[in-house]
């Protein structure tokens, strides 16, 4: 645990802890520091003036990052017949009605996004305790219900990022690669900041993006200037 301790102190050595930078100069520093062996995810952290706790104060929504994730999603889709077909030629990774409902119940989750056409739901919605609490749930408001099997799957595939708001009033996403360019990584934060800015919900009060961070897998949080978040 000391080498790891030791690095993470040499990553933020030059990181002002109280200041607050542009999000272009964040970046930067979190490229700069990210040093592990393998290619680090950039994610960042929104903390918003809401209260999840209300129905009138979620924010939730889904949004085509420019640039992509860098990540290789697998898509799982709930569909019967020509939908499941029209599934398969779209790139979905596990496709199926009653025998996927199955494999789920049993605990064989084979993907990580998760996508039903609406006749399913009467299925899928057993399956509530367990793609619950993994965020991976279908919902119609976020596109993952839909008879748009193709444009779905390819979505996700292509850099599609659900974001959701936690109980403390966080949205916490991965918007890129620590090899993707900073002028790249810059327009994806961008992107899901003004996704989240229009998700603004009615009930929400005062300042809507109180404090923002950004971070790589294993390096430190650099905190951003909110003004500079929409450019």
């Amino acid at each position: 645990m000391s080498r790891i301790g030791k690095r993470l102190k040499k990553s933020r050595e030059g990181i002002d802890r109280e200041k607050l930078y542009s999000l272009p100069e964040a970046i930067k520093l979190i490229k700069q520091r990210a040093k592990a062996k393998f290619d680090e995810t950039i994610e960042i952290s929104m903390n918003l003036g809401v209260d999840p706790r209300h129905a009138d104060q979620m924010v939730r929504g889904v949004v085509s990052l420019p640039n992509g994730t860098g990540r290789t999603v697998r898509v799982g889709v709930f569909a019967r017949g020509a939908k499941a077909d029209e599934a398969k030629a779209a790139g979905a990774d596990v496709v199926g009605a009653e025998d996927l409902v199955e494999k789920v119940q049993a605990g064989n989750i084979d993907f990580d996004r998760c996508i039903a056409t609406p006749d399913m739901m009467p299925l899928v919605g057993r399956l509530g305790k367990v793609l619950g609490p993994r965020g991976m749930m279908p919902n119609p408001k976020v596109g993952t219900v839909t008879m748009d099997v193709t444009s779905a799957v390819k979505g996700a595939k292509g850099g599609s990022v659900e974001f959701r708001v936690e109980k403390a009033g966080i949205v916490q996403a991965g918007i890129g690669k620590a090899s993707f360019a900073a002028d790249k990584l810059v327009e994806n934060v961008r992107a899901l900041a003004d996704a989240v800015a229009k998700a603004k919900p009615a009930g929400a009060k005062g300042t809507y993006i109180q404090r923002v961070a950004v971070s790589s897998t294993q390096g430190p949080g650099v905190k951003v200037d909110t003004s500079t978040l929409l450019g």
